[in-house]
């Protein structure tokens, strides 16, 4: 007899970001006139930069001749992308990882989905609470989650690391046995991360216990911190623990084009077996290599154009971040991140639910953000706001807020 995946129907509810929109979607079908200001799902609004925009026309025009047609990309990415990825990203920060060792992909959100595949059905995981939701639903899918308890938000077979005000977002190394963390840092979605210090306690316990990290680096473009790492190959030991995703979308504005990659050191095995190798078969059976277009594109973003380019559309986001936290924090909200983060997280007024404030800040000032609740038990109370909007808008946004804080000081 035939049968579906039951775990797929043991997610509750919808994914976030689909109920985001899906809300927005209806409060603006029933409310035509009303100007709603989107700071709910972190997509960018800034064009490609001049020098992928350059890049793509080139690499359409090769198609056109038989010359220089490309079909079937190479199954883990062209050499030209993973030799600007390994001499940008790692090379120039004293990272040791070499150019096999990176395999390109359609983006962060799928690696860090699929990831879990090349790992057994048994394994205890663990994440950061709050959480990206793909990193608890793509494993849920995989039947990894045990129990769903509606008055907890937890599921039982999932170790939950909290993050919240109270220990300055920095979840404490797992006190139990766990086979696997996900890390995100910058974080999604607190926007809040960790020091070099902090980083390698992680790497530290992951090879003192056996463990290993994925480690989702998708918004390391916006740190502008000294202290704070951009891969975590840049810590001694990581080489033997840490699975490495890395993303385009943010960096170079990708969301539309979708490019990753995901790096795995030769030496990261499991009963002698090298995950580098899993991960590249499982590659070449399921996925067909990014679009050879997409991946000129993204070599475009390495050149001294490029970069000067993209830099100068992540100072935009910057500012964005910067003038949503410094005006939250001027309305007299408590904030945090926004600072090597295009995320700022807030503390929900006088106690209120995480959707509530969601549905208050729609209907009463038709603004969209995305209810901390959402990312996992520990952000219920707080809310997330992103700086991918245009300056205009933001700052019309965080105007309506204060006016709205006023209104009820």
């Amino acid at each position: 007899m035939n049968q579906i995946n039951k775990d797929y129907q043991r997610l509750p509810g919808s994914y976030l970001f689909a109920e985001v929109k899906r809300r927005q979607a209806a409060y603006e079908a029933a409310n035509p006139d009303k100007d709603v200001i989107r700071l709910g799902v972190g997509d960018v609004t800034l064009p490609l930069a001049p020098a992928v925009i350059e890049a793509l026309h080139k690499a359409v025009d090769e198609q056109a001749n038989a010359d220089t047609f490309k079909g079937y990309a190479p199954d883990h990415g062209y050499d030209f992308l993973r030799e600007a990825i390994q001499k940008n990203e790692f090379a120039a920060r004293g990272a040791d990882i070499s150019v096999d060792e990176i395999v390109i992909s359609d983006g962060a959100k799928s690696d860090s989905s699929n990831i879990q595949e090349i790992f057994g059905p048994d394994i205890k995981i663990a994440v950061g609470d709050p959480v990206y939701p793909v990193y608890v639903d793509s494993n849920i899918m995989a039947g990894r989650g045990g129990d769903y308890n509606e008055e907890t938000g937890k599921w039982s077979d999932l170790v939950y690391l909290s993050a919240t005000a109270e220990n300055d977002f920095k979840p404490s190394l797992p006190t139990e046995h766990v086979d696997l963390v996900y890390l995100c840092y910058p974080n999604n979605p607190t926007g809040t991360t960790l020091n070099t210090a902090d980083l390698q306690e992680w790497v530290d316990w992951a090879n003192a216990n056996d463990a290993i990290l994925i480690f989702d680096s998708a918004y390391e473009s916006f740190i502008t911190e000294d202290d704070v790492p951009h891969s975590i190959f840049e810590l001694p030991g990581a080489r033997t623990c840490a699975i490495e995703i890395r993303s385009f979308s943010k960096r170079a504005g990708f969301t539309g084009l979708r490019l990753g990659a995901t790096i795995i050191p030769k030496e990261v095995e499991i009963d002698g077996v090298s995950l580098l190798d899993m991960w590249k078969r499982r590659i070449s059976t399921k996925f067909n290599g990014a679009p050879y277009i997409v991946q000129r594109a993204g070599e475009a973003t390495y050149t001294e154009e490029g970069k000067a380019q993209l830099e100068e559309n992540i100072a935009y986001y910057r500012r964005n971040a910067t003038l949503i936290r410094e005006g939250l924090e001027e309305a007299g909200f408590e904030v945090f991140g926004g600072i090597n983060a295009p995320y700022v997280w807030m503390k929900t007024p006088n106690g209120m639910d995480s959707w509530d404030f969601f549905d208050y800040l729609l209907e009463t000032v038709q603004i969209v953000g995305t209810p901390g609740v959402g990312f996992g038990p520990s952000g219920a109370g707080y809310f997330r706001l992103t700086a991918f909007n245009t300056y205009e808008k933001t700052a019309e946004a965080i105007e309506r807020i204060k006016g709205l804080k006023a209104q009820n000081a």
